[in-house]
């Protein structure tokens, strides 16, 4: 199984498979996912939400760092999330978290979130904790 249909079976019955987030690409320092603005994600206004926003950078942060560990005898657990919102989403965003730094106890990790337009609608940061695995 490669990386991106390892992450997307992880997603079964998550908040991940209900807001439809799906990882997409893949590379050396850098994992990619889409999300479809919708009924589950958006405000009344009919935008993307901001938590949903947040929700998504925070699942590719994290799944980056997932794949810079051995999954068998460590785990990861967000530490600190902070995003600003730009712009306004509708349609489908794409995330793409950039590892910034990646040490044997913390992960730091640049997301920033796009529309179909390639507008920067989100910008975030986050950094991740490396833990023995249970």
């Amino acid at each position: 199984m490669d990386k991106l249909e390892m992450l997307n079976s992880r997603s079964n019955g998550t908040l991940m498979e209900f807001f439809g987030i799906k990882f997409t690409a893949v590379g050396d320092n850098w994992l990619e996912a889409t999300m479809p603005i919708s009924e589950r994600n958006c405000t009344p206004a009919r935008i993307g939400h901001g938590g949903a926003m947040m929700a998504l950078a925070e699942t590719v942060g994290s799944s980056l760092s997932l794949l810079n560990i051995d999954m068998k005898t460590q785990d990861i657990r967000g530490l600190d999330i902070s995003g600003n919102h730009l712009k306004a989403a509708t349609g489908t965003v794409t995330a793409r978290a950039t590892m910034l730094h990646c040490g044997r106890t913390t992960h730091v990790c640049e997301i920033k979130i796009t529309n179909q337009n390639g507008e920067l609608v989100n910008v975030s940061r986050m950094t991740n904790f490396v833990i023995p695995a249970k």
